[in-house]
């Protein structure tokens, strides 16, 4: 029986979805106010940013390079941008758990916005980094079972025969699990995977009750 495409060596991913990807994360940490920013704000998407570009520098087109120090650098990226969203999030929990001064409604809306939709890029990065090891380990097809089920893998007469889950695949499975706060038609079969949408659905609507009870309460 002939293997899917997902499960046989393919042509990698271009890296250039994902760079635009973290450059819109960069771009929404500086959207997000002083008071929530992680301090100095400019240190964390400094660091992000150089190590983009030396990922880009080193591995510019199609990621199909299993490279012990390139996978470690993506690791770093997207884990300082996590603490950049993590230390958002909490400072904004505090301030409006305590009641302080969060700025008009319209502020407190677009803060948390900026917010959610960090979130919703990092956890993005994260799924599309580690499933299956990686674009890289994927493409070359080192690993037989996914970490996420996809769609695609089980409908085999409604999908595509060269199918294969690319960045926009995890980008969506990241939205749907920030709006419905649960797997919608993606389901995490390994254990972090689990953890890590049970985390992102906490942070999200932990993000969407308190801004919209404060700006509820504000125009009350």
């Amino acid at each position: 029986m002939t293997q899917p495409a997902w499960r046989r060596p393919h042509q990698a991913e271009h890296r250039w979805p994902v760079a635009f990807a973290i450059a819109a994360a960069i771009a929404l940490q500086w959207l997000t106010p002083q008071q929530l920013a992680f301090d100095p704000r400019w240190l964390l998407p400094v660091i992000e940013l150089a190590l983009l570009l030396g990922l880009l520098a080193v591995n510019p087109f199609r990621m199909d390079r299993e490279s012990s120090a390139l996978h470690f650098a993506s690791l770093a990226l997207v884990a300082v941008a996590t603490v950049a969203v993590v230390w958002s999030t909490a400072r904004l929990v505090v301030v409006l758990a305590r009641g302080g001064d969060a700025g008009k409604p319209s502020e407190v809306l677009l803060s948390g916005a900026v917010i959610w939709l960090t979130n919703m890029m990092v956890f993005a990065l994260w799924y599309w980094l580690l499933d299956r090891g990686g674009p890289a380990s994927r493409a070359n097809a080192r690993r037989v079972h996914p970490d996420f089920l996809f769609p695609q893998m089980t409908l085999d007469d409604l999908a595509h025969s060269e199918w294969r889950p690319v960045f926009i695949d995890y980008l969506y499975l990241a939205f749907t699990n920030s709006t419905a706060f649960s797997p919608t038609d993606t389901l995490p079969l390994a254990r972090w995977a689990k953890v890590a949408m049970m985390v992102q659905s906490c942070v999200s609507f932990l993000i969407v009750i308190l801004v919209i009870a404060r700006a509820v309460n504000a125009l009350n």
